[in-house]
């Protein structure tokens, strides 16, 4: 029977995400509804037991080139060392002309400071450009993924010195739109839905001019529309620039305790006012003004469980902040700062360090959110476990992810389900910010390349600790090329029900990495949508019970990783199952406090579902 179930409140399960507020009740047409299923087949492959490749078959195929994607990112490094010119950039995967598959947004850098043979004169050269996926399916049942480099017939004309992106429909037409994120002020363009683009930067109020990274759009006060939250760094400019030097005396970066930190914003969407696309600046009363720190990371989650979303805030060098959100009825945009009393300010040792990427996730499947960041090197990167309240422990150690990242400076990173095995595996990709001495007197003339890294989530051992295994070697050739990596963005860049990634290289070429493995393990795919059927639902928290009890959760976001924005749908991992109905159930906590029930046979394994709110009624 393919119903979608209606719960109130006190029937939640224990696990909760969005959800505390009263549910429509009409029984009526909750049992008419049902989801849309939408024709995505993988190609057929064998069901395996043991998903990951044997040592002569990699996990991805890296195919930047072969499929057209040739955008090179110019940092603008002239040799002053400016700080800003080895932070960025980030990357986007959305689907811009609602055909149905990801588009890419790649972002630029440009010159900094005087000309010089490594800079033109003039920054008009230097652009941020749209790649729209040209994805063909063959008779065969295989794909084929090119890409058409767009920009100039979307209208698109950003030349700004590029950090990061952020996706989010912020007027509900159905449209994705881009926040753009530059060391100068940033930009918001709206998508017309015809292939172009509009800018909306000062009319909507969001042109920071402070030297922001990351951006999150979420709609944290439950009226329905997206706001946004712009992640600020620290006050540099080219005027106020300082050359510091490594105890030999050899020029170097300066890090970001030499200047001071920006205050973080907070953008009210006033679409309920009948003014979408206009944004009100609610920093000062919503509580975010009263603590700052050097963002360079920021994602989303609901980490105490509460149904309201909150915001946690990845500092360099400082303690990193958790903003509680205290929504109420009377009052729904107030952030607590907590971050020390849950735990998630400063490592096991009591130390803060330099946070740059970070990805929320129920990586141990208990039903809540944790927290995994990246760091310079010889701090290590940290895995926070939330005990479902909203207190988190350092994991590091016991899932044996702090000496494996020892050497590394991690930026982007991202939880995925390589395999489709139902267990999240981790993605880091890293470069250093001071410059490494054996590649200087190789003379490198961009010395801070390391190699990426991957992780598989091994699950449970006898005492219950969650391991985490770095297979790199079985990565494949696109793990090979030691880059300056920063952005990492993920989504099913080939509809084939696994995970893909593309990495942003600071002064650097694209890497599109392909899944190879995921697809041939059993899944399913949905995308959560509004009750008209347009915008993503970002925010919403959801379960699949499967047939043997467990059960996997996910939050639809795009924001995460570092200064990227990824695919919005999600993707769960069955395993090796080969019942013809491996799902008991599907539970989505909708951003408004809402929760609905489907029936597990609503589901076809190897098949994108959409789900609408309020059970698909037309």
């Amino acid at each position: 029977m393919r119903t979608a179930l209606l719960v109130a409140p006190m029937l939640m399960l224990a696990v909760t995400g969005c959800g505390s507020e009263s549910l429509p009740t009409d029984a009526a047409s909750a049992a008419a509804s049902k989801p849309t299923v939408t024709t995505l087949a993988a190609p057929a492959g064998a069901m395996t037991r043991d998903p990951l490749p044997s040592k002569d078959h990699w996990i991805f195929s890296e195919e930047s080139a072969a499929s057209g994607l040739d955008f090179v990112h110019v940092n603008g490094m002239s040799g002053e060392y400016y700080f800003s010119e080895h932070v960025g950039p980030g990357i986007a995967l959305f689907d811009y002309d609602n055909d149905g598959d990801l588009d890419l947004y790649a972002v630029q850098g440009g010159r900094l400071g005087e000309p010089s043979p490594n800079n033109p004169a003039s920054n008009d050269v230097f652009r941020d450009r749209l790649f729209r996926n040209e994805l063909t399916n063959h008779a065969d049942g295989s794909r084929e993924l090119r890409w058409t480099d767009v920009t100039a017939d979307s209208g698109l004309d950003a030349r700004g010195y590029g950090m990061g992106v952020a996706t989010g429909d912020i007027d509900n037409d159905g449209w994705v739109d881009l926040y753009l994120t530059n060391f100068g002020r940033n930009q918001l363009w709206r998508n017309r839905g015809d292939g172009t683009f509009e800018d909306l930067s000062r009319e909507s109020g969001t042109d920071d001019p402070d030297w922001s990274v990351p951006a999150v759009f979420c709609d944290f006060d439950r009226d329905g529309w997206l706001d946004l939250f712009v992640a600020n760094y620290v006050d540099f400019t080219l005027a106020t620039h300082k050359l510091c030097r490594q105890p030999s005396g050899a020029p170097e970066y300066c890090g970001p305790l030499s200047y001071e930190p920006v205050a973080d914003r907070l953008f009210r969407n006033r679409g309920g006012e009948g003014a979408p696309g206009r944004f009100d600046d609610i920093s000062d009363s919503a509580g975010l003004r009263s603590a700052r720190g050097g963002a360079l990371g920021a994602t989303v989650g609901d980490f105490d469980g509460d149904g309201w979303l909150d915001l946690y805030v990845a500092n360099d060098g400082v303690p990193n902040l958790m903003w509680i959100n205290q929504g109420t009825s009377a009052d729904p945009l107030a952030f607590r700062e907590r971050a020390f009393v849950a735990g998630s300010a400063v490592n096991a040792l009591g130390q803060a360090e330099a946070s740059m990427g970070v990805s929320a996730a129920d990586f141990d499947r208990d039903g809540d959110e944790d927290l995994f960041m990246t760091h310079l090197n010889r701090e290590t990167h940290t895995l926070y476990r939330n005990d479902g309240s909203g207190h988190f422990d350092d994991a590091s150690k016991q899932s044996g992810i702090d000496m494996a990242t020892w050497d590394a400076t991690g930026f982007g990173t991202a939880w995925l389900d390589l395999d489709n095995d139902g267990w999240l595996d981790l993605l880091t990709v890293n470069g250093a910010v001071k410059t490494i001495p054996e590649q200087v007197a190789a003379g490198d003339l961009h010395p801070l390349r390391q190699p990426n890294q991957l992780f598989r989530n091994l699950g449970p051992d006898a005492g219950g600790r969650i391991r985490l295994q770095e297979i790199t070697e079985r990565a494949g050739p696109g793990f090979d090329a030691v880059e300056v990596s920063r952005g990492a963005a993920i989504g099913d860049l080939d509809n084939d029900g696994d995970t893909d990634v593309v990495v942003a290289n600071n002064a650097g070429p694209l890497r599109l990495l392909i899944n190879r493995v995921g697809q041939d393990q059993s899944w399913i795919g949905l995308r959560l949508v509004d009750t008209d059927g347009r915008r993503d639902m970002l925010g919403a928290w959801v379960g699949v019970l499967l047939e043997d009890g467990d059960e996997l959760w996910r939050r639809v976001a795009t924001a995460g990783s570092y200064a990227s924005a990824s695919d919005p749908r999600l993707l769960f991992g069955l395993g090796g199952s080969l019942s013809e109905q491996p799902i008991n159930r599907v539970t989505v906590h909708w951003p408004d406090g809402s929760v609905e029930i489907w029936d597990g046979d609503s589901f076809t394994p190897e098949r994108y579902t959409t789900l609408r709110q309020g059970g698909n009624r037309e």
